[in-house]
């Protein structure tokens, strides 16, 4: 009789941050609608079968059957299936985490089929105990989460690392939905720092570091974003779009607009309808 035996260190296991909060699976249908949406927590997008596209931030490409995509939170994304096969795949939201890849961006799409395949039955095991709820299933769940985070860390040669993310920075997702909703609205600096329950000037530094901007900075991004929206499709005049923006005043909104687009309102909306008659 041969026997290989093996003593573990017996170090104190330390367990990886990171809180399943989410499972869903979806099958792409006629009917189905793609509208880009962000998370306030990471997305883990496997694709159980069929094909398509995924469009994260300013960039698009092929998906299909077994690949993966890690998306970080608060980045914009969709996907859109081809015909035949429909698409088909299996989400996980994950919190109290964020991924810090080693090209800086904001997702990973990991296409080796050769590291992937072996990863979707964490996913289908993970679906399955969701499904069932059997005794136990949530400390199951959380259990193969932590395998799949490994997994993935040795498989992809350690092609980014886990930041585990403070409570400050849920509540800085928290404040950035309210503007992404509420930008018409007169909002100051001190009333966010209020609802984020936070001192005014860690608030700032905490959403900076976050969002690579001060919470004022991203607020005058989404109405400059909404105001030239309104430009190009509207015919509004620039007072009304500057107020439908959610600027105080005609005058505050042509000092940010030249200032951030290098013209005036005027002059960019008369630039984009000759682009659009050409």
């Amino acid at each position: 009789m041969s026997m290989r035996k093996y003593q573990l260190d017996g170090e104190p296991i330390s367990h990886l941050p990171g809180r399943l909060i989410s499972v869903s699976s979806s099958l792409y249908e006629k009917d189905w609608k793609s509208i880009r949406h962000t998370h306030p927590f990471v997305e883990l997008f496997y694709v159980k079968s069929g094909s398509g596209s995924f469009f994260i931030e300013d960039q698009s490409f092929p998906i299909a059957k077994d690949e993966l995509i890690i998306i970080n939170p608060n980045v914009e994304h969709t996907e859109v299936s081809l015909d035949d096969p429909p698409l088909e795949y299996i989400t996980l939201g994950i919190e109290d985490f964020q991924f810090s890849f080693s090209h800086k961006g904001s997702y990973l799409a990991l296409k080796d089929k050769s590291v992937t395949k072996n990863l979707g039955i964490y996913f289908s095991s993970i679906l399955s105990e969701v499904e069932h709820r059997a005794p136990g299933y949530e400390l199951v769940c959380q259990n193969f989460l932590e395998i799949l985070t490994l997994l993935l860390m040795r498989q992809t040669d350690s092609a980014f690392e886990l930041i585990p993310v403070e409570n400050t920075t849920r509540e800085c997702s928290r404040i950035k939905r309210y503007i992404d909703s509420h930008y018409q609205d007169d909002i100051t600096l001190d009333n966010l720092a209020k609802m984020a329950h936070l001192n005014k000037y860690y608030f700032v530094h905490a959403f900076t570091k976050f969002y690579g901007q001060s919470p004022i900075q991203y607020l005058t991004a989404i109405r400059l974003k909404t105001s030239k929206d309104l430009l190009e499709s509207s015919d509004y005049t620039i007072s009304e779009i500057a107020q439908l923006s959610g600027f105080s005043s005609s005058s505050y909104f042509a000092q940010c607009f030249r200032k951030h687009c290098g013209m005036t309102a005027l002059a960019y909306r008369n630039l984009t309808k000759h682009k659009n008659r050409t």
